[in-house]
């Protein structure tokens, strides 16, 4: 059977073309290989065709869900099997019996979102709890920042529905001694497989020398987070082989196996009912990362939720990211580390009890400087902070990274303030240092070595780091792997980590179950070495490419690209909230996230031998359905900027290609409004029936679903130039986009005369456009000239007390954005001087409010409910804060955030008619839904242009600027 007959076999799809290869050669570990293929199956009977094909063709298969393994482990030569598109299900909640069954591609923040209404929650909790699935949770025994109280997912997994090697399906869960003793006897069993694994499990474990070793070699019991090797030593703790022990279940084996041993295809797992909302954070800091790991003993004796520690390095990398930077607020002065204490109690006042004498007690002992304490919702922005170390340690410019080796070391926690120094000096002796972050309160430190690992010289350091703390690790009888597993990472260090003889019962387990070896062959078992198939090629001189947008503060393009570290961040649902990746969230598809364009990126300028490298089709294909919403440029922990990065790509392959028709059209948006505007009742003509308005779009190649934008009957510059402002010493200047002038042209009027009601002079020079659509586009040249046509016109007569202001934020957030890095030297640092006093109107009408030179009683006392959503713009490059603020001004106004990311229209993309049914699903994501339920006395919101048009077309309701509003609402104007 040939990889075309599986392909025809499947309901789901078989990929094998180099594009998605190349995407899913990597995690977010350190290494790489090509896969012969990638699927994606629908159905159970897939999954089972799958392992009959592995098996009769001697191929393997490496199981997949959010591909944010650190260790290697979904990164081989053989069939990928990523099951997180169409295994996403909750099968069952049982509320009286407390457990629910739960397919292994759902998300474990989406299942919680489903299980909170039951008042119940899936405990276990990894920093990548947005997009980490069951699935994956299972095959590296997840823990998390709150395993202190709730353990790992291994103590959470009640039973499993597995396929075996044999094609079988089998179910694993808790069995009593007679039951045990019958499925070793080959009954009740799914066939002679199951059957042969219950039996010579036993043999193992019954043999008094192999428990022996196990109890001798495994890691110290009181370590909790311990994922070295199978799990011999839980098993073994069941009953038969312990007197009075749990009843026996695979389940403890499976947790923490890597997909090596069968494939899950549903889980039966433990709820926890929610804990009380008491909580209370303690940010204890500390000069020196030994201060903080023994104030952490002292922590632990209040019985704390979590204790997580971010050192300096962390910290440093938050001020570099914006959306991260905002998260500071709890940050006093410089510390080496901040020791998170998470406290809880039955009521209020018992969790305030605790911290109090949690922070007595901590400075009775001299540990720590400050010790801000965090309630409510900023308890969320805290964690957030924390959660997003690794991404935030790519966004280091340079070679040399925060490296994944041994980043999960765990040891007792007592032990942990001694382990941790000799840890350094360790490093101190190879003059290397180290990041450290994450779990102090169960014993476990990620560590990270800065290591380039580009070179000859980082990948020495990479093994020779890798054999030293091992032994460093044994030495304490630690883990190696904590909770990330050993992957190919780890997996050659077992022997001396456990033993050469529980070696050897360790790959007894793998022959036992696996028998055909094609389940995640080479992980755990028979790793290659550790410092093979790494991602970068050793001392291959990174390739430098001249390009018109500036990346040099990450030392160039490429180097851009490869910040993403493959954390997978924009592989959050729209549950979770926030704008990155809208195309993901429609499409679920890999290939259509921000991880999978910053791949694509990496791997053809490394290695591609072309002329020019960014003319690739496979680039064109990654790149088709990013929407340049910006939502990673802020979200990203690691600083991606996808939308930059696409403008840069469309450019430079224009000038192998050729720049398209249709981009030209829609980069000469005011061309063509100017002309429309000269006959606009040929316009409307046109685009008022079927049947000419269809044969339009067509020759645009725009979706004839869509419909067109209306057309101001008075372009707004020309109005502009006969309105006479009022004077005043407060002065304002009036950026009028080619949007707002040509299509928004009321919108633009309602603005100047609010100003002008509320005491501002508006002044309006003709200037050139803003550039968004060129930008859009990848005209970058075009946009150029605009840039610094603007920028040379405006530098010298904006100040912070004569902002220019915009109200469509696309337009006017370029002056903060684009046009920085779309110049260079002195006019650069005009731009950047100018971007710091150009506002969106909301911004400035919040700054206005804050300074009381706008006040409540100048609006009416009216009761209305407004409903906002954010432009994608706004909420990477502003904040979202203004335009709530400005919206509550009036006494009773009540104004509420849509939890929407993109509109799914953004600028042209919802227009093209291949991009049409993406951009409606986007929109069908949130917004949609939202305002369809929306009384009809609601004001719905929206400042983009774009994305007052998509919620039109999707919900045929009209939704107003926040400026009309407001404008609608002051007394004067009535």
């Amino acid at each position: 059977m040939s990889l075309l007959d599986l392909k025809n076999a499947l309901e789901g799809d078989l990929f094998t073309d180099n594009t998605t290869r190349r995407l899913y050669a990597t995690d977010a570990s350190a290494y790489r290989e090509m896969p012969e293929a990638v699927a994606i199956p629908k159905s159970k009977k897939d999954l089972i065709t799958l392992v009959n094909f592995a098996r009769e063709n001697g191929k393997s298969l490496i199981p997949r869900t959010a591909g944010t393994s650190l260790a290697g482990q979904v990164v081989g030569g053989g069939i990928v099997v990523d099951i997180s598109k169409h295994f996403g299900q909750v099968l069952e909640v049982n509320e009286e019996e407390r457990y629910a069954w739960v397919e292994p591609g759902l998300i474990r923040d989406d299942l919680n979102k489903h299980l909170a209404p039951f008042g119940f929650f899936f405990a276990p909790e990894t920093s990548t709890a947005n997009r980490a699935m069951i699935g994956g949770m299972i095959g590296n025994n997840s823990c998390g920042s709150n395993s202190i109280v709730y353990g790992s997912t291994r103590e959470h997994l009640l039973e499993v529905k597995t396929i075996l090697a044999d094609g079988t399906e089998a179910w694993f869960g808790p069995v009593d001694n007679d039951a045990f003793l019958s499925h070793c006897n080959g009954i009740s069993v799914s066939g002679e497989l199951q059957n042969n694994i219950y039996f010579e499990t036993r043999e193992i474990l019954k043999d008094e020398t192999n428990q022996k070793e196990i109890v001798a070699g495994f890691p110290k019991p009181d370590i909790p987070r311990r994922n070295t090797g199978y799990a011999l030593d839980m098993l073994l703790r069941h009953s038969p082989f312990t007197q009075h022990g749990t009843d026996f279940n695979f389940s403890s084996l499976i947790a923490g196996s890597e997909g090596t041993l069968c494939l899950v295809t549903a889980a039966k797992i433990r709820l926890t009912p929610l804990p009380p909302d008491n909580k209370r954070l303690v940010c204890i800091h500390s000069t020196t990362i030994d201060d903080s790991l023994k104030a952490n003993l002292v922590a632990l004796k209040y019985a704390p939720s979590a204790c997580e520690l971010m050192d300096h390095y962390i910290l440093e990398a938050t001020k570099r990211n914006a959306m991260y930077r905002a998260l500071r607020f709890f940050v006093e002065g410089d510390p080496q580390a901040i020791l998170v204490v998470e406290l809880n109690g039955e009521t209020p006042e018992e969790a305030d009890q605790k911290v109090e004498a949690l922070i007595q007690d901590l400075k009775d002992n001299g540990r720590g400087y400050a010790y801000p304490i965090i309630k409510g919702e900023q308890i969320k922005s805290v964690w957030n902070l924390r959660k997003a170390g690794l991404g935030l340690l790519s966004n280091v410019p340079g070679d040399a990274k925060a490296a994944p080796v041994i980043e999960d070391t765990a040891v007792d926690v007592a032990d942990l303030p001694a382990y941790i120094e000799e840890f350094n000096q360790i490093l101190e002796k190879h003059g290397l240092y180290s990041v450290h972050y994450a779990h102090a309160g169960s014993g476990e430190l990620h560590l990270r070595p800065i290591l380039n690992l580009k070179t000859s010289d980082g990948q020495r350091q990479f093994r020779v780091i890798a054999e030293e703390i091992a032994t460093l690790v044994k030495k304490y009888k630690g883990s190696l792997s904590g909770e990330h597993g050993d992957g190919r990472l780890r997996g050659e260090f077992i022997p001396q980590m456990l033993g050469e003889h529980n070696y050897e019962l360790v790959k007894q387990v793998k022959k036992i179950w696996d028998p055909y070896n094609i389940f995640n062959p080479n992980k755990i078992v028979d790793t290659p070495p550790m410092d093979t198939f790494l991602r970068y090629e050793k001392d291959k001189k990174t390739s430098h490419f001249e390009t018109t947008l500036d990346f040099s503060e990450q030392q160039g393009i490429l180097r851009t690209a490869e910040l993403c570290n493959g954390s997978g961040d924009c592989r959050k649902s729209e549950l979770s909230g926030g704008t990155m990746c809208p195309s993901y969230m429609a499409t679920r598809n890999e290939k259509d996230t921000t991880r999978a364009r910053a791949n694509i990126l990496r791997e053809i300028l490394t290695n591609s031998t072309g002329k020019n490298p960014f003319a690739n089709e496979e680039i064109k294909e990654v790149m088709d359905l990013c929407l340049s919403c910006k939502g990673c440029s802020s979200e990203c922990p690691s600083n991606v900027d996808m939308a930059k990065l696409k403008a840069e790509w469309q450019h430079q392959y224009y000038k192998t290609n050729g720049i398209p028709a249709r981009a030209k059209r829609i980069a000469n948006f005011t061309k063509s409004m100017k002309l429309a505007s000269l006959a606009p009742w040929a316009y409307d003509f046109i685009f008022s029936n079927d049947f000419t308005g269809n044969i339009a779009k067509n020759i645009a190649g725009f979706a004839k679903e869509r419909s067109m934008p209306e057309l101001a009957r008075q372009p707004l510059h020309k109005w502009l130039k006969s309105f006479t402002p009022t004077p005043s010493k407060q002065k304002v200047y009036f950026f009028c986009d080619e949007f707002t002038n040509y299509n928004d042209a009321e919108i633009g009027k309602k603005t100047v005369l609010l100003l002008d009601k509320l005491g501002y002079e508006v002044i309006y020079q003709p200037h050139a456009d803003c550039g968004r659509p060129q930008l859009s586009k990848g005209l970058l040249d075009d946009a150029k000239l605009l840039a610094e046509k603007n920028i040379n016109q405006f530098a010298d007569l904006i100040s912070e007390e004569t902002p220019l202001v915009g109200i469509e934020p696309s337009a006017i957030l370029t002056f903060r954005d684009e046009y920085i890095s779309l110049t260079r030297g002195e006019l650069q640092e005009k731009a950047k001087k100018l971007s710091e006093n150009v506002m969106t109107i909301e911004e400035f009408l919040a700054r206005e409010i804050d300074r009381g030179n706008i006040r409540p009683e100048q609006f009416t006392s009216e009761t209305k409910t407004i409903k906002v959503h954010g432009h994608c713009h706004q909420k990477s490059l502003s904040s979202m804060v203004p335009s709530k603020k400005l919206l509550s001004l009036p006494t009773n106004f009540s104004v509420q955030m849509i939890p929407s990311g993109c509109c799914g229209m953004a600028g042209s993309f919802g227009y093209e008619k291949e991009h049409y049914d993406v951009s409606m699903k986007i929109g069908e994501l949130v917004l949609f839904p939202t305002v369809r339920s929306t009384p009809a006395d609601v004001i719905i919101a929206a400042a983009g242009t774009s994305c007052r048009h998509q919620i039109k077309d999707g919900t045929a309701k009209k939704a107003l600027h926040p400026v009309e509003i407001l404008f609608e609402a002051i007394d004067d104007v009535k």
